[in-house]
């Protein structure tokens, strides 16, 4: 999970918004990815049947995406809803960045083994549903993951180098979950050790995307796409029908997709070994991290989770890309409305049963290291 919050999009599931997109088994538009930005002048139309309001933006690190299907007489108010949601975002990433000294996590990581520290209801909503993930995943999802910060270089800081071995174990047992305290009462978090810190950037994105999905439809707009990353909310629908989503091929290009499927009120969310990775040695070392050993995962090259929201589709991504098939499905498969999709390290793709029928694999994935 190490640099989970992403500098540069690497989408692993996209919505297909274009015309004359379908349901799966026949000729469909080409993905419109989260950094592709849809002419204004063709959103401006004062009247005809209903379309895409969009824009697009940077935040958490990477592209982000809001999309509206409405009337054209309502546009003002559709760019109104999308500029709140907008707003909504960033705020959120005020408060759980590690990037600025004074945001919530922030403080809490300059306050390990020191003294509680008071949070945002925002925030303190985010870590506990972040413990219930590594509680259900037994620690393979674990937001303290980043006392490893600085070991493993992945972000704009990218470095084909192996960490230390001695640092890597003396830092190794201050990833724990179970040393980050939460008072629900005083809205405090404490970290037990010093050293210990956290990053949110494994499931802040999935938490943003549906607050902004919440205030779209708070504004009348249920039918919409949010998009940051690889984190994709596919509210409502396209005048009654399904929106279509690719899962992207994770040896192939960017805009390749291995399978497809047919949405409503759902999310996705994709984790992969191709977002920020380097070769040495004819190895690839990427950035999702197992928090028991330090290394990158090994057991999956790509998981995209279908989920009621977003946040748990981010939860549970980068578990299952640790845990591997066997385990990862058999989590999944006791989450009432869950389901994944695993290519597994030797390009074989795993469904699970409650995606039957949901998604259509289209073709294998292309091989590849």
């Amino acid at each position: 999970m190490v640099g989970k919050v992403l500098r540069t999009a690497a989408i692993g599931c996209a919505a297909l918004v274009g015309t004359g997109c379908r349901a799966p088994g026949g000729d469909r538009a080409p993905p419109v990815d989260a950094g592709q930005r849809i002419a204004r002048d063709d959103l401006a139309a004062p009247a005809g049947p209903p379309h895409l309001v969009a824009r697009a933006g940077e935040a958490m690190g990477t592209v982000v995406e809001i999309k509206v299907w409405t009337p054209p007489d309502r546009d003002p108010a559709a760019r109104a809803a999308i500029g709140e949601a907008f707003a909504e975002i960033a705020r959120l990433e005020g408060l759980m960045t590690t990037w600025k000294e004074d945001s919530d996590i922030a403080r809490l990581n300059a306050a390990a083994g020191v003294a509680p520290v008071a949070v945002a209801k925002e925030t303190l909503e985010c870590v506990e549903r972040s413990l219930d993930f590594s509680r259900r995943s037994g620690g393979a999802f674990d937001i303290t993951f980043y006392a490893l910060k600085g070991l493993w270089k992945f972000d704009h800081d990218l470095e084909a180098k192996l960490p230390d071995a001695k640092e890597l174990k003396r830092r190794l047992p201050l990833i724990d979950y179970r040393k980050l305290e939460v008072d629900r009462g005083k809205s405090t978090l404490f970290l037990r050790e010093r050293g210990m810190k956290v990053n949110l950037g494994g499931i802040a994105k999935g938490y943003a995307v549906d607050r902004a999905t919440a205030i779209l439809r708070k504004s009348g707009f249920a039918d919409a796409i949010v998009q940051a990353g690889g984190d994709l909310m596919l509210s409502g629908s396209k005048s009654g029908e399904p929106w279509q989503a690719g899962i992207r091929d994770p040896r192939g290009a960017a805009n390749s997709y291995f399978a497809v499927a047919a949405v409503k009120d759902h999310a996705f969310s994709t984790a992969g070994d191709y977002e920020r990775f380097f070769f040495l040695g004819g190895k690839r070392y990427h950035h999702i991290i197992d928090p028991k050993t330090g290394w990158p995962a090994t057991r999956a090259r790509s998981v995209t989770i279908y989920a009621p929201d977003a946040l748990t589709a981010d939860g549970l991504d980068d578990a299952v890309l640790i845990l591997g098939v066997e385990e990862g499905l058999k989590m999944i498969e006791a989450l009432p409305g869950v389901g994944a999709v695993v290519v597994d390290r030797d390009n074989r793709v795993h469904m699970s049963k409650s995606l039957r029928g949901i998604v259509e694999i289209t073709r294998p994935p292309t091989p590849g290291p």
